[in-house]
């Protein structure tokens, strides 16, 4: 049974930072990609970041680019987002997930997700 728990979501004023994590149990961590999604309120799922299972490359959406850091601690079967410069219209829930195809997102396993909402 793969468990994803995500931490770390709250209330920040915008300009501000957060930092979420996920920790991992039930599968071999270390061998698998890892990634961020969110959904906004009455919004679809989207993509925010992914990290291959080394965490030598990364790869981020558009709209988060050069703000948010995805990293990872395959010791410790941890994935954390580092948000800085967070905007209003980074509300959202946002949800760890854990397989290979988490870039076409699809990715084998979900959190239940953390929020994060962003005051102006």
């Amino acid at each position: 049974q793969v468990q994803l728990v995500e931490s770390g979501g709250g209330l920040v004023q915008a300009g501000g930072s957060l930092r979420l994590s996920c920790a991992a149990s039930g599968r071999t961590f270390s061998t698998y990609a890892m990634g961020w999604f969110r959904q906004a309120p009455g919004k679809e799922r989207e993509f925010v970041a992914a990290i291959s299972w080394s965490g030598s490359s990364t790869y981020y959406a558009n709209s988060v680019k050069g703000r948010f850091t995805i990293s990872r601690d395959n010791a410790k079967n941890t994935l954390s987002l580092q948000m800085n410069s967070l905007k209003p219209e980074d509300t959202a829930v946002y949800y760890c997930a854990s397989g290979d195809a988490v870039l076409t997102g699809r990715p084998d396993y979900w959190g239940q997700g953390t929020q994060v909402t962003v005051s102006s």
